[in-house]
């Protein structure tokens, strides 16, 4: 007994000291940051020490909702992000049926094409996909040139530099990005799938769609529901990088998110003090959220994701 109890100190050191480099890279840049919350309690400017500055405490975070301009600015940012975040979140289930249909493909040199061409805009940063949709929905880009030689219009449309389904067309530009990358969780979760089972289900008469919706669709489920209750836990965090591209004069008040407000606040007239107590209070309701996804997981689940 003394032996086993020994063996087993000895591998549960092991195990401490494989994932120990993994806890202090979290403690160093996700806890550690958490520092510079301290920011919000100060009246602070840069560049001088913090220890100049004097200690306001709540100041900022009343500051928020003291008027109702500050207030009608902050719902608008609100709902833009719930907007935003709601469209990714009801269309969730896309990159799910995407890699679906994608391991049907019975040929492998054009599944391992498609595969390829859907993820690689991943790797593709957001300067430059600005740089693809200019090109394209410019004013004198490639689809107004082809609509007004075709004589559809008579005039350039412009695409970018409208204020009208701004939402939806961030969504799909955030679709094309990440669709490719976010079915690669599907297609591991899928290659798990006993064969046993898909090979009964053939024997029984089971067609293809049978198949699918009764084999596969239910056997990722599980992977879907933790995808989204990360997305869920970062409702609120969708992003800066798009936003900030794509915005322009016209369509600012239906793009600025609550990631892009807090940029602009820091590094405008706003400044640090106010955009860290708008972050925090981000954090919060961020938690909030993952807290009650986790407890409706365990009501329809019956198990929890925590």
């Amino acid at each position: 007994m003394k032996f086993l109890k020994t063996a087993r100190q000895k591998n549960s050191m092991k195990d401490f000291l494989m994932i120990l480099p993994f806890l202090l890279l979290i403690a160093v840049f996700s806890y550690y940051p958490l520092y510079g919350w301290v920011y919000a309690f100060f009246d602070y400017k840069p560049p001088f020490p913090l220890s100049w500055e004097k200690f306001v405490g709540f100041k900022w975070f009343i500051s928020m909702v003291e008027n109702p301009v500050k207030v009608k600015k902050l719902v608008q940012v609100l709902t833009n992000t719930f907007a935003m975040s709601g469209l990714s979140l009801l269309f969730s289930w896309f990159p799910m049926i995407f890699a679906v249909f994608l391991n049907e493909i019975k040929s492998v040199p054009f599944k391992k094409f498609v595969q390829t061409v859907t993820t690689l805009p991943n790797f593709i940063s957001w300067v430059l996909v600005y740089s693809i949709a200019f090109s394209v929905f410019n004013s004198t880009g490639a689809v107004n040139s082809v609509l007004m030689n075709m004589g559809i219009i008579d005039e350039p449309v412009m695409f970018l530099q409208s204020s009208s389904h701004v939402w939806f067309k961030q969504w799909l530009w955030l679709t094309w990005k990440n669709a490719g990358w976010a079915a690669i969780m599907y297609i591991a979760a899928i290659t798990g799938i006993d064969e046993s089972l898909m090979e009964a289900a053939k024997i029984d008469g089971a067609s293809r769609m049978q198949c699918i919706w009764h084999i596969t669709i239910p056997s990722i489920l599980p992977t879907y529901f933790v995808l989204v209750m990360l997305s869920l836990a970062n409702f609120l965090s969708n992003g800066m990088e798009q936003y900030f591209v794509f915005a322009n004069s016209f369509n600012k008040a239906k793009i600025e998110v609550l990631d892009l407000y807090v940029y602009n606040l820091a590094m405008g007239s706003g400044g640090y003090s106010l955009s860290t107590a708008i972050s925090i209070l981000k954090t919060f309701v961020s938690i909030i959220l993952l807290c009650v996804t986790n407890w409706v997981s365990k009501k329809i689940r019956g198990d929890s994701l925590l």
